[in-house]
């Protein structure tokens, strides 16, 4: 008999990432690997890298110098955007055995190790209360500051019914939550539908009633939206899918004007302020979370307190601080008014205190309402209790037993805020629903009447 093979993955980045290497890894699995044990050597060392900031660079290069070293002797395979970015760099780092440029080229590289067959797609998410499922690939923007699109330049989006297929059987494994996500999602389909009837095309929207027609206990969230791809008809698919939670990350990076023409974005602080105000309109008290980049060359005081103003009148219940980094081969990279390091110190102290300002706010206003709650662990400030994700993404604190429900949505009525979080009480499957709540019903099979995975 072969000896067992061993491998060890390590996934740097985005949320496309994390899905890149659960697809390995359960290639690598159906190829007869299994993942190393803590204190054990593996044999073979998959890095999946990211190159979106400076940072982001050197941590890749940490882990694969770290890995070299705990695994002597241990193939390194490293793919991801920072080895397609700088592949001669990464193949000069010790142990590095094969350095993937193209992600098509997959099942070529890894036939040296022995994989030789390929799941149609991946079927659980380790190390995950949620699953990531990757719905297309590519940017076509040119942002002054993001060296994605040179790395990821090509828009592609999977068929729906490969989508649809792959969310089927992770629902049918016990996954409760599927995040959409891709590195342009909003774009997802245009390579699909340029050249059809607008009634064959397959947009975003399209995919989010697909997917609401899926059987089982479970419920949908989009990762990261431009602004002015939140459109109407998205919007209303979000509201007419229950499914669907009323949840945005819509990146803003800055709220000057002049900021954000330096950086290419497409709308303006009026644009994005409207969009969110439509979206309001239509979605029952929706969260709006959002992407800030602090310190873009030439950003002035009075820049920063626009981006401040914005924040603010939005509402955002999550704010993600980016302090600016300059990326080789990105125009914003040639501008050298740059803002002091102790400036840019400053102003993300200074933002992220309006983000807690916000975030109370929005938290305050789900008092006394239903909201549905993925459970994640327990919550370490108080004995017995649960933590979780709710619907319109704040986290929800309830009493349970952490260990059974961890991975499980939980209905939870908010009884009040207090410590940066909402607290609740868990809503038994007996109690009926108010007459504001979704009205389908089901019944288990006791007779008693369930509540719908999606409460207001």
């Amino acid at each position: 008999m072969a000896p067992e093979k061993t491998c060890r993955l390590v996934t740097l980045g985005c949320k496309v990432n994390q899905y890149e290497t659960q697809y390995v890894k359960e290639a690598l699995e159906l190829n007869g690997y299994r993942e190393a044990e803590a204190n054990e050597t593996a044999d073979l060392c998959i890095v999946n890298t990211c190159t979106v900031t400076m940072d982001g660079d050197a941590k890749s290069r940490q882990t694969i110098r770290r890995l070299n070293h705990a695994n002597p002797g241990a193939e390194i395979v490293v793919m991801g955007c920072y080895a397609t970015r700088d592949p001669q760099a990464v193949a000069k780092l010790p142990g590095v055995s094969q350095v993937i440029t193209d992600k098509d080229k997959l099942a070529e590289h890894f036939q040296a190790f022995g994989v030789h067959d390929w799941p149609a797609h991946i079927t659980r998410f380790d190390g995950h209360q949620r699953a990531f499922l990757k719905v297309q690939d590519g940017c076509l923007l040119n942002c002054s500051y993001c060296i994605i699109p040179t790395v990821r330049p090509r828009l592609r989006s999977r068929p729906l019914e490969e989508i649809v297929a792959e969310a089927r059987e992770l629902v049918g494994n016990g996954v409760q939550e599927i995040v959409l996500t891709g590195i342009h999602l909003g774009h997802f389909g245009l390579d699909l539908s340029r050249g059809r009837a607008k009634s064959e095309w397959s947009r975003l929207w399209h995919l989010l009633e697909a997917l609401d027609a899926i059987p089982g206990h479970f419920r949908v969230r989009l990762s990261s939206l431009e602004a002015a791809e939140a459109r109407d008809d998205l919007i209303r698919a979000m509201a007419n899918c229950s499914r669907v939670v009323p949840h945005l990350h819509l990146c803003l990076q800055a709220g000057s004007d002049r900021i954000l023409r330096a950086m290419k974005r497409r709308y303006t602080q009026a644009g994005f302020l409207r969009r969110a105000e439509r979206i309001r309109d239509q979605l029952d008290q929706p969260a709006f979370t959002t992407d800030i980049i602090v310190g873009f060359p030439g950003e002035t005081r009075e820049d920063f307190e626009a981006t401040c103003k914005v924040a603010r009148e939005v509402g955002f219940a999550k704010i993600h601080v980016f302090s600016y980094s300059a990326r080789e081969g990105t125009p914003a990279a040639r501008l050298r008014d740059f803002v002091p390091p102790p400036v840019i110190a400053q102003r993300r102290t200074e933002l992220l205190a309006v983000e807690r300002e916000t975030s109370e706010e929005f938290q305050k206003r789900l008092v006394g309402r239903r909201l549905s709650v993925m459970a994640e662990g327990s919550d370490s400030t108080q004995a017995g209790q649960v933590v979780g994700t709710s619907c319109r993404y704040v986290p929800v604190s309830f009493a349970g037993d952490a260990a059974k429900l961890r991975g499980k949505l939980v209905n939870v009525k908010i009884d009040r805020w207090a410590e940066d979080r909402l607290h609740g009480t868990p809503i038994p499957a007996s109690w009926s629903l108010e007459p504001s709540s979704p009205t389908s019903l089901s019944v288990d099979p006791q007779g008693r009447i369930a509540l719908p995975m999606m409460l207001s």
